[in-house]
């Protein structure tokens, strides 16, 4: 009884001193978060702030795991995304001073095979452009979002069939590639993995224990969150990690705020972590002044104090109220974040959040730097819960535009069998369209989506999860068939890139096995016009045709007595059977059918 009698007057004690050390300006700030954590409909967020080389406050609110109603503390795991994006190129930074990085040549000078789709990006490109988002190319992100890949050489393979959208250093555009390539390019000059480096070379000088860099780890953990979608009525639709791994340098690291606390003091102390030199001083200086001009971002009435908005290398920079601001935010499946701090003034901020797509980092960060930097405080959460509440009516009413747009009563040119087959773009991936009972399935490596009709041979993506699918949402990615010369479905074009045209995916009718015995019967002589088609096999299990004159070409089965030419996009043959015996076989090509009779 003792024990307990002097452990509840400790508790208390702490408390009052607790409470003692709370800072002036963040006076109330716990019922006023947790307000902001239900107005925004929030699973649960942590967060911390840090001035100078310490922690002014931390805390924990709602749930890490709703179904258990396991609570959100500072020591928490969460992904944190895009804010993983300044630990890749400080990474650089430090084989800069090093001296084995120049950040002033272009990559392929550490990464061979790296290639570009025109001659301006191989040549110009330098490796500061990965940094600061320069190099010309949008963002391309459903290549790995879509296709995702363990392999970082892999996917970066792709950028060789990406098309940019600007000349180099023209314009800034947000790109995750050229993130991934900064990684790569750390891997090929140390020997170690990015995953390593980062581990060596961040998470241990700065104690951040915990923190790790794979979903693997993260599903292991302690005290870790998962992420959540938060639906219309309020309720919590839980979500699976998303298998970041080949994308890894661009957003994979797991960290909580009290970690991530450590981070953001060696940035505010000129890149020193408890008097240690972690990243030299000379990359944060660069690294934090401004590199590419994002948008002039001018001041208006709803912001009179933001006077621009520019990139430094792995960092967005802005004004608040006449504070200098260096912050990345960060969203994955599930998850959302935002890093800042105010170097001029000493004071950083990190907020988690396992809601998907959230705004909620923003308002609690607002809300902070409000209260730290002794500014006038707006109601940021009422602010800016309008301003989404008003582009949501707008997003709303722009789906009706498109929809009035929609021709009734049309059909598609072909049945949906005949859209089924593999589709495949060298800078994307491949998925393949089957189908199901009266509906087109587009499969690709890790989601499954329903293609309903909209009109014509347009059809709209609409996801299939484990929740199901919401048959009334139009809000679908629009998937666009065409055809080659002689009507059947070549290729699909899908609006996965905003800045620039529909990305066009290549069909290829899937192939079926046809048995030795089965292509015993198409073999022979068939006669057109005087001249001779051999339809002969090789190995017994392959066909082919020959005209005298010409190569002889390898015939693929699509179907019953149905074949492509393997390597001639538009030619196909059909073998016509009457009476349970092959007759005559159709050469179909883009300058007509023909018939050709077997000889006895």
């Amino acid at each position: 009884m003792q024990k307990i009698f002097i452990v509840c007057l400790l508790v208390m004690c702490f408390g009052f001193l607790q409470g003692q050390d709370v800072d002036a300006r963040l006076k109330g700030i716990d019922t006023l978060l947790q307000q902001v954590l239900e107005t925004w409909q929030a699973p649960g967020f942590a967060v911390v702030v840090v001035e100078k080389d310490k922690i002014v406050y931390s805390a924990g609110f709602g749930y890490r795991a709703v179904e258990s109603k396991q609570k959100v503390t500072s020591n928490t795991l969460f992904q944190i995304g895009s804010c993983s994006k300044a630990f890749t190129s400080g990474l650089l930074g430090m084989l800069v001073e090093e001296g084995k990085v120049d950040l002033d040549v272009h990559p392929r000078t550490y990464i061979p095979y790296l290639k570009f789709q025109n001659e301006e990006l191989d040549n110009f490109v330098l490796v500061r452009d990965l940094m600061r988002h320069s190099t010309g190319l949008p963002r391309h992100d459903y290549s790995w979002y879509l296709f995702p890949a363990r392999s970082k050489d892999s996917l970066l393979m792709r950028v060789a069939h990406q098309e940019p959208f600007a000349h180099v250093r023209e314009k800034w555009y947000y790109n995750n590639f050229m993130f991934l390539a900064q990684g790569v390019i750390a891997e090929k000059v140390t020997g170690k993995s990015w995953e390593e480096n980062i581990k060596e070379r961040f998470f241990q000088p700065l104690n951040m224990t915990r923190s790790n860099a794979s979903i693997a780890a993260l599903k292991t953990a302690s005290d870790a969150a998962v992420g959540y979608q938060t639906m219309p009525d309020g309720s919590f639709q839980r979500m699976d990690y998303f298998p970041i791994e080949g994308m890894s340098p661009a957003g994979s690291l797991n960290s909580s705020v009290n970690e991530m606390a450590n981070w953001l003091i060696m940035w505010i102390n000129g890149g020193k972590y408890k008097g240690k030199a972690i990243l030299p001083a000379a990359y944060i200086a660069e690294a934090m002044s401004s590199q590419m001009v994002i948008t002039g971002a001018l001041p208006d009435s709803e912001h009179p104090d933001i006077h621009f908005a520019n990139y430094g290398l792995g960092w967005f920079l802005t004004s608040y109220k006449g504070h200098y601001r260096v912050e990345h935010g960060g969203n994955i499946d599930g998850f959302s974040a935002s890093t800042c701090f105010f170097p001029s003034d000493s004071i950083g901020i990190v907020v988690l959040t396992n809601q998907n797509a959230s705004s909620l980092p923003y308002v609690v960060r607002n809300i902070l730097s409000d209260r730290m930097l002794n500014l006038t405080r707006n109601d940021w959460s009422r602010t800016l819960k309008s301003l989404q509440d008003t582009a949501l009516a707008q997003q709303q009413l722009a789906t009706q535009n498109v929809n009035s747009t929609k021709k009734v009563g049309t059909t598609p040119s072909h049945i949906l069998e005949d859209f089924v087959g593999r589709y495949e773009h060298p800078g994307y991936g491949v998925f393949n369209l089957v189908v199901k009972g009266d509906s087109l399935i587009a499969e690709f490596p890790i989601k499954r989506f329903w293609l309903r009709h909209f009109h014509y041979d347009i059809f709209e993506l609409l996801e299939i999860t484990k929740y199901g699918i919401d048959s009334t949402s139009t809000e679908g990615t629009k998937a666009s068939f065409t055809t080659n010369v002689v009507g059947d479905i070549a290729s699909v074009e899908l609006e996965l890139e905003p800045s620039l045209e529909p990305i066009a995916f290549k069909r290829t009718p899937n192939k079926i096995e046809v048995t030795s015995e089965q292509l015993v019967q198409y073999v022979g002589s068939y006669s057109i016009g005087g001249a001779e088609v051999k339809i002969y096999t090789k190995n017994k299990n392959i066909l082919y045709l020959f005209v005298a004159g010409q190569p002889e070409y390898e015939l693929m089965a699509t179907g019953k007595h149905k074949f492509v030419f393997k390597t001639l996009d538009g030619y196909s043959v059909e073998f016509l059977e009457e009476a349970e015996k092959i007759t005559s076989v159709l050469l179909i090509q883009p300058n007509g059918t023909f018939k050709a009779i077997k000889k006895e």
